[in-house]
């Protein structure tokens, strides 16, 4: 079997008593591994080019190719082909190992993909390269994952958690900058120029792990027959079951970065430095929570915490949809950090305990689903702007968090 159980791992009561020596630990274990810092990076950048480039993506439909905003929400629907891609991207790599070479194909197409929309003449162009092209740039992220979860097998530590959690907030450091820089970029120069800046930076996040290879997926060397044959529906039941109500957490994402941006720069008339810092403040607020929130997690369980961090979401969206204040904003972005300060530490853990015997695939199947969830919201808010408008649409993932909190809530009860 890959890596380890959930049995095989410390437990929560455990956890809590270690001391803070081997929490300190996660950072020397960082540093001393080559795949750890390279992943680290990597998703740095990976984060810097896509926050920079989703706020802006729907003003560049509409002002630069001329898309209605009911279009320009829609476009978010391309992003139903990135689970297939990203399952098969899993399933491949489950199969054969290679989760870094896996990782630079997928990288070299979001670059194309970037690229490709920055220099769209067309409509249409944008929404095609989005399906066909970064669909399987999105599976780039889950084999870095994969391939820290077996590095983490070959060599167990009881500070394993923080060490995913410490890779993901490199993720989110990207997130910090991204939308600030992406504002600014898009300001001075143009929105073609900061997608192309994108391109560049997802073409560069395989450079920190160019020289390194694969470590060896523990589970393909006990039974390569298991993974020939795949999991089957009923194994990965609890994982379906736990990614669906993250799809629904997540889908608010899309409506907030498509209409977001708009809203403020259109109708609440802000300058472009106060709207990239108020996009910006949620991944900052996350990446001080996510430490916190495996302490917590340790002591709660991790699904229980979830349940509060939903609840946060539903608290966030009513601000973006009542308030009409920079403060309110403000506010909705801050509960938002705390929304992902929770489910972007934990959640990769979850699922990759959910399906340990293909967490390639496990991981695929779980970060994917952000783009299932995008082409949700983008639906729904492409559906309520034209219905409701601005800024009452941030009323529909206000619904569709409450609904989550209460799925992760039975879940909790049932696990």
């Amino acid at each position: 079997m890959e890596g380890t159980t959930q049995d095989d791992r410390p437990t929560g009561d455990q956890r809590a008593g270690e001391s803070p020596v081997q929490r300190a630990s996660v950072m020397r274990l960082m540093l001393a591994s080559p795949l750890y810092r390279g992943a680290a990076i990597a998703l740095f950048l990976s984060g810097l080019g896509f926050s920079a480039a989703a706020p802006q993506i729907a003003s560049f439909l509409v002002n630069d190719l001329g898309g209605s905003l009911t279009a320009a929400g829609l476009y978010y629907l391309t992003n139903l082909t990135a689970p297939v891609a990203g399952y098969l991207v899993g399933a491949r790599s489950d199969r054969t190992g290679h989760r870094l070479g896996l990782f630079r194909l997928c990288a070299l197409a979001g670059f194309a993909g970037w690229a490709g929309i920055a220099y769209s003449t067309h409509l249409w162009m944008p929404y095609v390269l989005s399906a066909v092209v970064l669909g399987f740039a999105g599976a780039a992220t889950s084999q870095l994952f994969a391939a820290v979860h077996d590095e983490m097998a070959a060599h167990s530590s009881p500070g394993d958690d923080g060490v995913v959690a410490a890779v993901r907030m490199a993720l989110t450091a990207g997130w910090v900058i991204g939308p600030v820089a992406g504002a600014f970029l898009a300001a001075h120069t143009s929105l073609r120029t900061m997608l192309l800046a994108t391109a560049v930076c997802t073409l560069a996040q395989i450079v920190p792990v160019w020289t390194l290879r694969t470590p060896p997926a523990v589970s393909t060397a006990q039974d390569p027959g298991r993974l020939l044959r795949g999991p089957g529906v009923r194994a990965m039941l609890p994982l379906l079951t736990f990614t669906g109500l993250y799809v629904l957490v997540y889908a608010g994402e899309s409506i907030k970065y498509a209409y977001l941006p708009i809203y403020m720069n259109d109708r609440l008339h802000f300058p472009s430095g106060l709207s990239g810092a108020v996009i910006g403040i949620q991944p900052l607020v996350e990446i001080v929570l996510m430490p916190l929130a495996v302490l917590v997690a340790r002591r709660t369980g991790m699904v229980p915490l979830m349940v509060l961090g939903a609840g946060f979401g539903v608290a966030a969206n009513l601000c973006f949809a009542l308030t009409g204040t920079a403060v309110g904003l403000f506010a909705g972005q801050i509960l938002m950090g705390g929304v992902w300060g929770v489910f972007a530490a934990l959640g990769i853990t979850v699922a990759q305990q959910l399906l340990p015997t293909a967490v390639a695939t496990a991981s695929a199947i779980f970060l994917s689903s952000t783009a299932l969830s995008s082409a949700l919201g983008g639906a729904l808010g492409g559906i309520g702007a034209a219905g409701i408008g601005l800024p009452l649409v941030f009323l529909i993932p206000a619904a569709l968090a409450l609904a989550a909190a209460l799925g992760l809530a039975l879940l909790a009860r049932s696990t």
